[in-house]
C-alpha cells in the first residue's frame, strides 16, 4: 500500500525536521518562541514535501517562514543523510492555521452552548398568571 508507506515517510520527515529545527542557527528561527511542525504531506513520487509550521507568536510567523525557506537546502541535505531515501523531497514550508481555526470553532461551540443554557433557564422559570 503506497499510502501507508507515504504516511510512515511523512512521520519520519516530521520527526527528523523537528530535531533539526532545534539545532538550526538562523536567528529568525532559533530566537523565536516555539516553532512546531504540525504535519508533513509528501507527494507520491517523493519529489516534494509540504511542511506545515505553527509558530506560537504569530507576529514572527513570516520571519520564521523566511528563515526556514532560506535553510531549506541545508535541511534537505541533512534529511537525505538521515533518512537515506532514493529521492529526498524538496521542502516547501507553509504556515499552519489549523490550531487557530480549531480555536475559533471551539469558541463558536461555546457560544451556542451558552445560548442553549440561557434558553433552558428561561424555560424553567415559572410563569405568573395574571
Amino acid at each position: 500500500m503506497p499510502s501507508n508507506r507515504i504516511g510512515r515517510i511523512n512521520e519520519e520527515i516530521q520527526r527528523e525536521l523537528s530535531d533539526q529545527l532545534r539545532r538550526l542557527k538562523d536567528p529568525r528561527v532559533s530566537q523565536t518562541g516555539m516553532v512546531s511542525i504540525t504535519r508533513v504531506d509528501t507527494t507520491g513520487d517523493l519529489r516534494y514535501a509540504r511542511v506545515y509550521i505553527s509558530v506560537l507568536d504569530k507576529s514572527q510567523e513570516k520571519d520564521v517562514l523566511q528563515g526556514l525557506k532560506s535553510a531549506a537546502g541545508f535541511l534537505r541535505r541533512e534529511l537525505g543523510h538521515a533518512l537515506q531515501l532514493r529521492y529526498t523531497p524538496q521542502l516547501q514550508f507553509v504556515a499552519d492555521d489549523s490550531i487557530l481555526h480549531g480555536a475559533h470553532i471551539l469558541e463558536v461551540l461555546r457560544q451556542v452552548e451558552r445560548q442553549d443554557e440561557a434558553r433552558s433557564a428561561e424555560d424553567s422559570t415559572p410563569e405568573t398568571e395574571a
